[in-house]
């Protein structure tokens, strides 16, 4: 009795394996399907351009671990340059900007705003209520994109600048009503990763063009005419740049850091006839100072009217 009851229990056991072995079968496709299709859902941020501007978002949100490579995915119709973000930083690339609104979440259009019309008219259709636009381009209003999509979208309208790509960049966002709360502080998280971030009445983001968008080149030429002098004062180039770079790098950190007026941290500088304030009074005899604000006023109109 022993013996048959053990010899049954041994059948029923060989049945019962072969059985799961049946059925691992049937539905390992299946598992494998399933896993394939999550690392397409998983992609939770999107680029449609990977130039300078994308390379430094994708390098901030990954260096912070807001996304993973393999949840990033960019769009760019020049190869080399999808290739290079590709090989850079090991995101999802492809040739097609649809593919870029079917698969993320968030979506950053990161192309010049000459081609902002035309690749919203591409996408238009893939854009549902739960994606986020996020826009990097001068001009381009909140009311004119919306006008685009043509009918109503989560958009944030921001100004980053250069410096982002070295983390050190100055972002203004402005976002549209379609926006939540959840929404805004998951757009300022991944501005953050690069940035530091404030958020600006839309009538203002001319001006943020003029005074940080655009205002990198402005202090690259400062730097470089500083380096020209001291070059022609007999300094090796290389050092020069150090200096001059170095000297505009603290003095933003004095204005950052001590909540000073630059006017006060310039009068501490400029000892009675001395070598600076005799500087001082050149720059102004020779109109800087004016010379700066009209640059801007200039850039600020271009701006306005892109």
């Amino acid at each position: 009795m022993t013996l048959c009851t053990n010899s049954a229990i041994v059948s029923i056991t060989i049945n019962c394996i072969q059985i799961l072995k049946m059925y691992t079968n049937i539905f390992k496709p299946m598992r494998i399907l399933y896993v394939r299709k999550g690392k397409v859902e998983k992609m939770k941020l999107g680029f449609i351009g990977t130039g300078n501007m994308a390379s430094a978002i994708m390098g901030g949100v990954i260096s912070k671990e807001l996304f993973k490579a393999e949840e990033i995915i960019g769009a760019d119709l020049f190869a080399p340059g999808r290739e290079r973000a590709k090989e850079q930083f090991g995101i999802h690339v492809t040739a097609d900007n649809k593919e870029v609104v079917k698969n993320a979440e968030v979506i950053i259009l990161s192309v010049k705003p000459q081609f902002y019309a035309d690749v919203i008219a591409g996408i238009k259709d893939e854009v549902t209520e739960d994606k986020i636009i996020i826009t990097i381009a001068p001009g381009k209003t909140l009311s004119w994109l919306s006008e685009q999509f043509g009918k109503e979208v989560k958009i944030v309208r921001t100004m980053p600048n250069t410096p982002a790509m070295v983390g050190a960049g100055m972002t203004a966002a402005c976002p549209n009503e379609q926006m939540t709360e959840d929404g805004i502080a998951r757009v300022k998280e991944i501005l953050e990763s690069f940035s530091k971030v404030e958020f600006v009445p839309e009538k203002l983001m001319d001006v943020v063009t003029a005074v940080s968008g655009s205002s990198p080149a402005y202090v690259y030429m400062f730097i470089e005419a500083m380096a020209d002098a001291a070059v022609s004062g007999g300094m090796p180039r290389a050092q020069a740049y150090q200096f001059a770079a170095q000297a505009v790098l603290g003095s933003a950190k004095m204005v950052l850091d001590t909540g000073k007026h630059p006017g006060e941290l310039k009068d501490m500088v400029c000892s009675p006839a001395g070598t600076t304030i005799g500087a001082v009074r050149t720059l102004e005899e020779k109109g800087f100072r004016s010379a700066v604000i009209e640059a801007m006023k200039v850039c600020e109109e271009i701006s306005k009217n892109m």
